[in-house]
């Protein structure tokens, strides 16, 4: 196995929570060499474009999306993958239902934080035609988990 850590955030349609995820953790690990960030989405249709209030946030945030189109979420993307991390337990249930070889990949993207009246394992909201505010409780959210992902990989990562 190559010592490359390949992380996809996967949420519903790929242009909302996963893209935002991907971006934000992209710039948190900006400096090593040992990761390649990617998303994906449980419905996405393949081409669509981030949406522009998920764009406008990372913009704000020094983070970007290059080159990004939606895409669904495969069996091809889940074999390179090395983490995976679904925004929400119906993602994972879907992960798991679908594709459950994989299952040892798949974590919620809370997982190991814990969110003020939320708990440790809570969902990330689908800001989708909530307007801006929403999409800035989105990514507060992911700002907290994001670095607690890092610090789960960096900590269990074994080269083989």
């Amino acid at each position: 196995m190559s010592s490359k850590k390949r992380v996809l955030f996967v949420c519903t349609g790929n242009t909302c929570r996963s893209p935002m995820a991907e971006g934000l953790f992209t710039k948190l690990v900006a400096d090593r060499k040992d990761f390649s960030v990617a998303s994906a989405g449980v419905s996405a249709y393949p081409g669509d474009t981030a949406n522009p209030e998920t764009e406008l946030i990372l913009k704000k945030r020094g983070a970007s999306l290059k080159n990004f189109t939606s895409q669904p979420v495969t069996s091809e993307l889940l074999d390179e993958a090395t983490h995976v991390f679904a925004m929400t337990s119906s993602h994972l249930a879907t992960l798991e239902a679908r594709f459950p070889e994989q299952s040892e990949k798949y974590h919620l993207a809370c997982d190991f934080v814990e969110l003020p009246g939320r708990g440790i394992g809570a969902d990330v909201p689908d800001p989708i035609g909530m307007g801006r505010r929403a999409y800035e409780e989105t990514a507060a959210i992911l700002d907290a988990a994001l670095p607690m992902i890092l610090s789960y990989i960096d900590q269990t990562w074994k080269d083989d």
